[in-house]
């Protein structure tokens, strides 16, 4: 079996901690998995004046893939984002959020089983801004036929591969008709050539309502960046929060596989962090390398521990540390 290089970035904060859970978890499934480490975040920033230097960056470039953990992102001021910075550098078109509701984690919502496909590349994440006069400021959406068209694909071909039934258009349309409005037009010429799989359109604030009222009406759903940025929180609300769900960036030719969740800088160095977003991330690697066997390990040991629920980590209401919970999944594997 070829055994595949994957760049680790640790990031900020639990960032070191989960990925380390993670990596030994990894291990333990006995994936044919090669680690290197690169640096991104603030320990980067310290060493290079970047939080995402070129080396990093040639590093991900070179083996295709890798797993990131949290990086802390100033508001207001300071660096670019090194996720998105991250994104634009790799052209990684596509964000992938599955969320699915786990076994032993109690939530207003039962067989909760969603994905948000969302734009990675444009709309106001663009971050063309200017100030007009002084007290105004003007930011550009920039919508394009191109990523609105490879996004709507690239949703309809994730769900013909994991057999999924419907894929809606989350868009508003209504009131921005022209950026919004060629979003629905790519998405309506990229369902032509998916006859099976049924097409929706639905307006981003309904969507919102009909989200916490019936989750179960949807499936995959595709949208531009920053309804996506939004929706996939509110999603990952239904099942628990950003702890308990994992996440994906990808593009032609690289995948960056990442923990969703901040860098809880109050408990990092503790031994406290759930790795639980990272490793169901993991598990998302692990299925798109086609090591099905592996990540099937992983993910029925995890659904294990969290069924029991003897072992679990304090966000989760236990009382168990990161180590602890580590061992018990390991544990678990057979």
């Amino acid at each position: 079996m070829t055994t595949r290089k994957v760049t680790m970035l640790n990031g900020d904060g639990i960032g070191p901690e989960v990925m380390d859970a993670t990596r030994k978890i990894l291990e333990a499934a006995k994936a044919p998995l090669e680690f290197e480490n690169a640096e991104i975040g603030a320990e980067a920033s310290a060493r290079f004046g970047t939080n995402l230097p070129d080396s990093t960056v040639d590093a991900v470039q070179k083996s295709g893939l890798a797993m990131k953990g949290p990086t802390a992102t100033g508001i207001g001021s300071g660096q670019q984002s090194a996720n998105v910075a991250l994104r634009k550098r790799l052209d990684l078109y596509a964000s992938l959020r599955p969320v699915r509701s786990v076994p032993g984690v109690k939530t207003r919502y039962e067989n909760v089983d969603l994905v948000v496909v969302r734009e990675n590349t444009e709309d106001l994440y663009a971050g063309l801004e200017h100030i007009v006069v002084p007290g105004v400021v003007e930011s550009l959406k920039i919508i394009t036929e191109k990523a609105s068209s490879r996004i709507c694909r690239f949703a309809f071909e994730y769900a013909k591969k994991h057999g999924r039934k419907k894929v809606s258009a989350v868009h508003k349309a209504n009131i921005m008709k022209l950026s919004d409005g060629l979003f629905l037009d790519c998405f309506r010429k990229a369902s032509r050539d998916f006859p099976d799989i049924e097409a929706e359109e639905v307006i981003v604030d309904n969507l919102c309502m009909q989200l916490v009222r019936n989750p179960e009406k949807y499936d995959v759903m595709v949208m531009e960046n920053l309804y996506g940025d939004i929706v996939s929180d509110l999603c990952a609300g239904l099942v628990g929060g950003l702890g308990v769900v994992p996440g994906a960036n990808i593009g032609a030719t690289t995948a960056v596989f990442e923990a969703v969740h901040g860098t809880a800088p109050d408990i990092a160095g503790k031994g406290l962090a759930n790795p639980t977003a990272l490793l169901l991330s993991s598990v998302m690697m692990l299925d798109f390398l086609d090591l099905t066997p592996q990540a099937r390990r992983i993910e029925k040991a995890l659904d294990t521990v969290f069924r029991e629920g003897k072992v679990k980590t304090k966000d989760l209401g236990g009382s168990a540390n990161t180590s602890e919970f580590t061992r018990a999944i390991i544990d678990a594997m057979v």
